[in-house]
């Protein structure tokens, strides 16, 4: 509790770091549609794994894919809370990360064959929904897992967070990468490119704000 009320009011005297997540979410948005845009007629490519064939389709995980935009939105409140160095570093990387994928999405157009959702209970119908408001484009790498291990980089860095915070943001983001593949929304190699890009991503950021200390 004592940890939760130093967030709520830091939350409330720092009103002008609330800004750095409403830049975040304009930039993700940018990144992710306009890409899209400019590739939409070009060939998009399979990265499909062995391992991606024998991973079944959980329609209920689809619940922590969407789960994860309130955590990410807490989250990104929290980080922009932080001291400014904490909070610029957690930014400047999340912008570098997704420039990154930017990059990558207009270099190498990814897509992935969806399976038909055939059944009629409740998780049946949140699938198709969920199928027919996100294009099976812009997978590698996968923005769901950059964002969420962004979360964990975060959180583990803040030295007052206690170890049950960061051990539960860690959990959640590893749960978020399972729900990206058992979805068939993403292949197993969207992960590793997500999570590989933020921790290089952060590293980057962090030599770039010490220099102006």
């Amino acid at each position: 509790m004592t940890f939760l009320k130093k967030y709520l009011f830091s939350l409330r005297e720092n009103r002008r770091f609330w800004l750095l997540p409403v830049l975040a979410l304009a930039w993700n948005q940018s990144v992710y549609y306009g890409a899209r845009i400019l590739t939409q007629h070009r060939k998009h490519y399979e990265l499909l794994l062995e391992l991606d064939h024998k991973i079944p389709l959980v329609n209920w995980m689809s619940s922590v894919y969407f789960l994860c935009f309130l955590v990410w939105g807490l989250t990104y409140l929290f980080m922009a809370s932080r001291e400014k160095q904490t909070a610029y570093r957690f930014f400047l990387a999340d912008f570098l990360g997704k420039f990154c994928a930017l990059v990558i999405f207009l270099i190498i157009p990814t897509t992935i064959v969806r399976p038909e959702i055939e059944g009629s209970s409740v998780w049946d119908f949140i699938m198709r929904w969920l199928y027919s408001v996100d294009a099976a484009d812009n997978l590698f790498p996968s923005i769901h897992c950059m964002v969420s291990w962004y979360c964990f980089i975060g959180v583990r860095r803040i030295r007052e967070c206690p170890l049950w915070g960061k051990i539960g943001m860690l959990l959640f983001a590893i749960a978020v990468c399972i729900s990206t593949v058992t979805t068939k929304q993403h292949v197993v190699i969207d992960i590793a490119g997500g999570i590989i890009i933020a921790e290089i991503a952060d590293q980057i950021a962090g030599r770039i704000i010490s220099r102006y200390r």
